[in-house]
């Protein structure tokens, strides 16, 4: 027999309890892959311009940022540039604090909106939204030879698109962002959250109206205008883009459940 058995002298130790298991690890940035890949083409971009002799760099500049005065003299005077330039200049950055701020406020405003609406709609946002912030911009500046380049009308308008429905509500479980249920432009207007986030927004874009930059020595002006263009059609017309999430995100919290502030 090879059983033990435990006599009177012989206790039985108590079973050790398990140590819970770890959590999985998060990524210290846990962005989306057609987000990562918009970063790595924005750096790609300026670092290939950064190269340039200064001719090419010029020629660059001329052939993909935006300038008014295209649009202000007859076709049988332009080149093709005015096709696709009302697109790329918000793919061109002027320095690298341009387009670190650019490339942060993309990936903060940018993550729950690429992951609402999935990567071709993103896509079409892109180009739609750069559209609209050159048209306004174009619109104030008529006939000006200014030359327009950078994402932030693009950011501007992922920002305006977040504000449908990124912001929690007191209604709202605290879970993903990119799973609330969207608002409509009244019901996101009636938000205390998006209110305020969109007056400090607006401020912001007053100060840099006036000559006073938010970051750098502004040296260089900023397109104030671009970034309203971009932001009034993100948060106007993100219901074009959107995507219904699944309804069991839409549930209703217990009262228990509820946070008091």
């Amino acid at each position: 027999m090879n059983e033990k058995m435990s006599g009177p002298d012989q206790a039985v130790e108590p079973s050790r309890p398990e140590p819970p298991a770890r959590p999985p690890r998060q990524p210290v940035f846990n962005l989306p892959p057609p987000l990562v890949a918009t970063l790595l083409l924005l750096i790609l971009i300026y670092a290939v311009q950064s190269l340039l002799p200064v001719d090419w760099f010029n020629w660059f500049l001329f052939s993909f940022g935006f300038i008014p005065l295209r649009y202000a003299v007859s076709l049988a005077e332009q080149g093709p540039e005015l096709y696709w330039t009302p697109v790329t200049y918000s793919l061109l950055h002027g320095s690298i604090e341009h387009i670190v701020f650019n490339g942060l406020w993309l990936m903060a405003f940018g993550a729950p909106v690429v992951r609402r609406i999935g990567t071709a709609r993103y896509i079409i946002f892109w180009i739609l939204s750069s559209v609209a912030s050159a048209a306004l911009h174009a619109a104030l500046n008529w006939g000006s030879e200014g030359l327009l380049i950078g994402a932030s009308g693009v950011v501007s308008g992922l920002m305006g698109a977040a504000c449908r429905f990124a912001f929690p509500s007191g209604r709202q479980m605290f879970g993903p962002a990119h799973l609330n249920p969207r608002l409509s432009v009244l019901q996101a207007m009636q938000s205390r959250t998006v209110i305020i986030f969109m007056l400090f927004w607006l401020v912001g874009n007053a100060l840099i109206a006036v000559g006073i930059p938010l970051v750098g020595d502004g040296s260089q002006e900023i397109a104030w205008d671009a970034h309203i263009g971009g932001f009034a059609f993100g948060f106007l017309l993100f219901a074009l883009f959107d995507r219904k999430p699944p309804e069991e995100h839409f549930e209703v919290p217990l009262p228990g459940d509820e946070l008091q502030s």
